[in-house]
């Protein structure tokens, strides 16, 4: 008879496992941007730019939201809301998007907003001057009631302002400002920013992410201005949001060493116009707040980024900026394709324009880009980068401040700092980081 020992085949088992695991402990660990994720990349000066690069994360719009199932409007409402904004268009147009959200949070009706008029932005237009009112009315149709006009027994009356704005900590719509409302039964608001988003029920958030992304097109006049401009610009194009002008650098706080009379004399001049004293930090204190990221990036800085990310000089790139940028040689010596919407459009088209209407021809030729690269992470590149992600275009990249100052702060130079910077936005891409996006949406693994 014939006996099988299943001891020397254990053993046999028990030895091979543990040499499998020793060698999987000595292996160095895998990397999502190994050679199995990303073929073909060499260098921050090799054969491939950043948008080449295989992504391993995306943002796309939570499926709770676009599946359109939501709770029904309540048949009565507890008064209406206006929104009042202030600041650029972008400011505006975010706190426009929370207010809708906190209309249908308070069961209100909401009055078309009141856009600030201010001449620190040369601006005089009002919603109506930017967006289609009909179209937004329309397309907020379920998610919360919209009137052009109140009714007679309120319309001559201003409404009552609830103060948002200066309220701390976990500041609640519900508590504080729904008494307000069914008390005078007609009320403005600038939202907090304080205000934790999360709290809201879907119904509400639904609401927000709604008129932002689906409900807010530019008027008929100028969504063509903006088409036409559009058309005008060599394609493929990346569209650049730099943010370099005399009033951003003298609220920044930071020292800029080397820059020439003109932007010295530009930012002092901006200084003085400011109602709060913001000198430069200086000294040790100029270091760490620029290691934080506090400072915006210079043209020539820009530029360095851009050739570590091996996108070419030959690029088509649309300034998306404001007036007045400063050092923009150090962008245009290297790069010299370059357009701007003031050398496209027409002197007459342009000059009649104000600060609103410039920034939306800014906003749809970015959301329409091939690309799009911000050096700042201000409102108008959250809003971009949202909009974009909801159009399916992923190639956006925000170039990292605080990333440079670092790596420049340790003395890196030349070829190894141009490494250094292509693997540090590299990863941001591929994991799809940077983008400051509301809970609109949701991350998606690729």
């Amino acid at each position: 008879m014939f006996v099988f020992s299943v001891k020397p085949l254990f053993s046999f088992l028990i030895a091979t496992l543990s040499f499998l695991l020793l060698l999987a402990f000595l292996s160095p660990p895998s990397s999502p941007f190994s050679l199995n994720h990303i073929s073909g990349e060499q260098s921050s000066l090799g054969k491939v730019d950043i948008w080449s690069v295989r992504r391993l994360m995306e943002w796309r719009p939570c499926k709770w939201w676009l599946q359109e199932h939501h709770t029904a409007l309540p048949l009565e409402t507890n008064g209406y809301i206006r929104v009042d904004c202030y600041g650029g268009l972008n400011q505006m147009r975010r706190d426009f998007c929370d207010g809708v959200g906190i209309a249908r949070l308070l069961n209100a009706t909401l009055v078309l907003p009141k856009f600030e008029v201010a001449s620190y932005w040369n601006e005089s237009s009002g919603f109506a001057d930017v967006y289609d009112v009909d179209y937004f009315i329309q397309h907020m149709n379920g998610f919360v009631k919209v009137v052009k006009q109140l009714p007679l027994a309120i319309a001559s009356k201003e409404p009552v302002p609830v103060d948002c704005s200066k309220r701390k900590g976990q500041f609640d719509y519900v508590e504080s400002v729904l008494p307000s409302l069914l008390e005078h039964k007609y009320i403005s608001i600038t939202p907090a920013m304080s205000q934790r988003r999360d709290r809201y029920p879907l119904y509400a958030k639904a609401a927000l992410c709604q008129a932002c992304y689906k409900a807010l097109r530019l008027t008929r006049s100028l969504e063509m201005k903006a088409s036409k401009l559009l058309d005008a610009i060599p394609k493929p194009f990346l569209s650049l949001h730099l943010r370099f002008e005399p009033d951003m650098v003298a609220y920044s706080q930071c020292e800029y060493p080397g820059l020439s009379p003109a932007s010295v004399k530009a930012i002092k001049a901006a200084q003085g116009q400011q109602l709060t004293e913001r000198k430069p930090w200086t000294g040790e204190l100029a270091r760490i707040w620029r290691r934080r990221g506090k400072c915006p990036l210079t043209p020539n800085e820009t530029t360095l980024i851009l050739q570590a990310l091996s996108i070419s000089p030959s690029t088509n790139i649309y300034l998306a900026a404001g007036d007045g940028l400063m050092e923009i040689e150090g962008l245009t010596d290297t790069y010299t394709n370059i357009f701007t919407k003031s050398s496209l459009l027409s002197g007459e088209d342009f000059t009649s324009m104000h600060g609103n209407t410039k920034a939306a021809l800014d906003y749809y030729v970015s959301i329409n880009s091939d690309s799009y690269i911000a050096t700042y992470f201000g409102n108008m590149d959250k809003m971009v980068s949202a909009m974009r992600a909801f159009k399916g275009l992923h190639k956006t990249l925000f170039l990292s401040r605080r990333g440079f100052a670092e790596l420049t702060s340790q003395g890196l130079k030349g070829k190894e700092l141009m490494q250094a910077l292509w693997k540090l936005h590299r990863d941001d891409f591929v994991m799809g980081r940077g983008s400051a996006l509301s809970e609109c949406f949701c991350e998606f693994k690729l």
